[in-house]
């Protein structure tokens, strides 16, 4: 164990729109510390989803964001020689941080030509409560559901 719990870091806000949870998913997408190229692709993501659907593009981003996030996950958890799936609340740091990793993996294999397009397809998809970020977060609930039976193992 560690004497003490680190320091939280602080980010900052991005620069356009100067929200820090836009700056949390341009750390996520980011490739090879390549922040600016990240920040590109963000940008024109949401100026296409904008143009496309004709509302607020950061809205309708977080919108898709709040639809992926899952509110409860489970986690292994050994008690006397078996191994029980116990369902647990996600905590909310958490929730968005699955979130943003889930909507960028799954943009990433979308089959659209550049990352801009890929993310702007998962972002509308995921808005309208579909793709496969959505598909996951209710996969994930499903799992804690099937496995309510063992909830009294929580820590």
């Amino acid at each position: 164990m560690r004497k003490a719990k680190p320091k939280k870091r602080y980010i900052l806000p991005d620069p356009k729109f100067n929200d820090t949870l836009v700056t949390r998913f341009v750390n996520n997408l980011m490739v090879d510390g390549k922040k600016s190229i990240a920040y590109r692709i963000f940008y024109d993501a949401v100026e296409k989803v904008e143009s496309k659907v004709g509302e607020n593009g950061l809205e309708i981003w977080k919108k898709a964001l709040a639809n992926i996030s899952p509110s409860v996950e489970v986690k292994s958890r050994r008690v006397g020689g078996a191994t029980f799936q116990v369902p647990m609340e996600v905590r909310p740091d958490r929730k968005i941080a699955l979130g943003i990793k889930w909507m960028i993996s799954y943009a990433r294999r979308r089959g659209e030509k550049t990352m801009m397009d890929r993310l702007a397809g998962e972002i509308i998809a995921a808005s309208k409560g579909e793709g496969a970020g959505v598909k996951k977060k209710d996969d994930t609930h499903r799992m804690a559901e099937a496995n309510k039976a063992f909830s009294h193992f929580r820590f």
